[in-house]
């Protein structure tokens, strides 16, 4: 037995299910559904793993190299995350070597941040190397300079100093303020 008009209605139904399910996806897409709005996500839009980046002088010599295990990419901050990541500087004969566990870099990259394991080895070409480890260093690359208010150990040879106050470093001037209070032991090579 049929109802009367009951083949009418039905592409009614089938019309009417089709405009809510377009209205909930056109919802669910822009964000005002019941899920997480997609606008505050912070999720990678790429990544590059075993990255080596390298950068010039005007004269063609290596100014710095980058070596990451890892670099991802956020385009909500537009900010990128470095794992592993070890930057050489080469000036005057002498390498700067910085790594850590993790690097952030702002969306211009002329802030730094350095977190966990993070050192700083300084060689050059007669006297022992200079290493500098602490958990976290700012750092402005194009300036050379670097800050940290974290704890620091520096040690050149048997000589070590420690800085529970952070410290400053600028590259260019060669110039390193050990905030306090400092302790340490300097140590005198013997003379040859």
């Amino acid at each position: 037995m049929r109802l009367p008009g009951s083949s009418a209605l039905f592409p009614l139904l089938v019309l009417a299910m089709l405009a809510a399910f377009t209205f909930w996806l056109e919802r669910a897409t822009r964000g005002e559904g019941n899920g997480p709005d997609p606008n505050l996500r912070h999720d990678p839009d790429f990544w590059v793993d075993e990255l080596i980046l390298r950068r010039y002088n005007l004269d063609g010599s290596i100014q710095h190299t980058l070596n990451a295990t890892r670099m991802t990419h956020y385009p909500d901050d537009d900010t990128t995350e470095v794992d592993q990541p070890r930057v050489a500087y080469f000036r005057d004969g002498m390498t700067t070597t910085l790594t850590a566990r993790l690097a952030w870099l702002d969306k211009e990259g002329k802030h730094v941040r350095l977190q966990d394991d993070v050192r700083v080895i300084r060689t050059e070409p007669q006297g022992a190397a200079t290493v500098i480890e602490t958990s976290l260093l700012n750092v402005t690359p194009d300036d050379e300079y670097a800050q940290t208010d974290a704890p620091v150990t520096i040690s050149q040879g048997r000589s070590v100093m420690h800085g529970t106050g952070g410290l400053e470093v600028n590259n260019k001037t060669r110039l390193v303020v050990l905030n306090g209070p400092v302790t340490g032991t300097i140590h005198r090579e013997p003379a040859k």
